[in-house]
């Protein structure tokens, strides 16, 4: 059920009177205004997509993805090494991260690279030696030891590198083209759909896989009115037709053929080398994606089952469900994510957008990428402005989606500011 919409401490009904005076609601358009809203995701034309020249599918997904995504030609950046190996030496991946400093234009605040394999550099995943450069800090100095953290987690900040000095990257993994358009598509299917489905959080039996489960009462109880949440005990969720988001512990994930995921899906499974992509023992997480999900993760070398080097479920629901990207969702869930590789559509954002409606002399919104503060709002005829602040502000309180606005005359354009 959708939560009531909050009528309380927005704009009180004596003020919308003063603004509406004088209004002819028939002479109004039938359009609703345009809304501006705050900062609240990474856009296309800030992120860079990095293709090997020396390998056919990555060209291929590169020259795909930033046609389909609108990502501006000039954040095509263009590396070459010997492809389809497991790993890269430390001497041949600073010669490519080298040519990425020197070639990221200004502005890039992350990374798409377009490629399974390599998927490790050293003792780091290809994702985090190209977000942090190489640096045995974010590996463990001794079996099962702690890592450097990751400055981006848990931070709501759109922009990683002007904050915090990293781009963080995702892998567009496939090891077919097929595979990686299917994937791309599904990302932009999902976009601004506000997908009704449900968050599996898989308790299993394998006790040193199954750390996370300790977290999924709290997040289920967190994730009310927010995403629909199900706890699943057993070893494996079966013949689930919406599956959002998929959490368990396990070295083989069973029934996967039995599962449709939602365009967006992201799922995962903690174990050693879901990260391997193209040659582990154990289940990769390319099989994720595969079935249908548009984001994964995996460990490329042994972490043991330490729970910050894999998806925190709650901030990573948390996160996705305001409308960021699954890149950002994703890097922000991960306290230490240096022996970790993401893949998936980086700009995939199920939650972004807003529904605008008008119901007599009012506005009604509904939108999941406001923070729960304080904000303003202006008005224009045009988006240049100049805007007017409406003497009023609006209050937005956790997990609220719905919000009642003015339906001020000759207001094309409607913006709202964080105070």
């Amino acid at each position: 059920m959708s939560p009531p919409i909050r009528y309380a401490r927005l704009f009180p009904a004596a003020l919308l009177a003063v603004l509406l005076c004088g209004a002819n609601t028939l002479a109004r358009a039938a359009e609703t205004p345009e809304l501006i809203l705050p900062r609240h995701r990474l856009h296309p034309g800030e992120l860079a997509i990095v293709v090997n020249d020396a390998d056919p599918l990555s060209v291929q997904i590169g020259d795909y993805y930033q046609r389909a995504r609108a990502i501006p030609a000039r954040n095509l950046l263009h590396v070459r090494f010997k492809p389809g190996r497991s790993r890269m030496s430390q001497s041949e991946f600073r010669e490519l991260y080298a040519t990425l400093q020197r070639e990221t234009p200004e502005g890039i605040q992350a990374y798409a690279i377009t490629w399974a394999a390599p998927y490790r550099v050293g003792c780091m995943s290809i994702t985090a030696a190209i977000s942090f450069g190489f640096d045995k800090a974010y590996c463990s100095p001794r079996r099962c030891a702690s890592t450097r953290p990751n400055p981006y987690f848990a931070r709501a900040s759109t922009a990683p590198w002007d904050d915090y000095g990293v781009r963080p990257s995702m892998a567009l993994a496939a090891t077919g083209f097929d595979q990686a358009k299917a994937l791309i598509d599904r990302g932009i299917q999902s976009d601004a759909t506000q997908p009704a489905g449900t968050a599996y959080l898989v308790s299993t039996a394998d006790k040193a896989r199954n750390v996370r489960a300790v977290y999924y009462p709290g997040i289920a109880q967190r994730m009310v009115s927010w995403i629909d949440t199900e706890i699943v005990t057993g070893d494996g969720l079966r013949d689930a037709t919406d599956v959002l988001f998929y959490f368990t512990g396990k070295v083989h994930v069973p029934h996967l053929d039995t599962l449709q995921f939602v365009p967006g899906a992201i799922a995962d499974h903690l174990t050693s080398a879901g990260g391997r992509l193209t040659d582990s023992r154990q289940m990769s997480a390319l099989r994720w994606l595969e079935a249908g999900a548009t984001g994964s993760y995996g460990t490329v070398v042994e972490p043991c089952n330490v729970p910050g080097k894999f998806p925190h479920p709650g901030l990573l629901m948390e996160a996705y469900g305001a409308g960021r990207t699954l890149l950002e969702a994703y890097w922000q869930s991960v306290q230490q994510p240096g022996e970790g590789i993401f893949i998936g559509d980086p700009l995939a954002a199920p939650y972004d957008g807003y529904r605008l409606e008008r119901e007599g002399d009012r506005l009604l919104l509904t939108t999941r990428v406001l923070h729960p503060g304080t904000y303003r709002l202006s008005h224009a005829t045009d988006p240049v402005g100049p805007f007017r602040t409406v003497p009023a502000v609006l209050e937005v309180d956790y997990h609220q989606q719905r919000f009642v606005l003015p339906d001020i005359e000759g207001a094309n354009y409607l913006r709202l500011e964080r105070r």
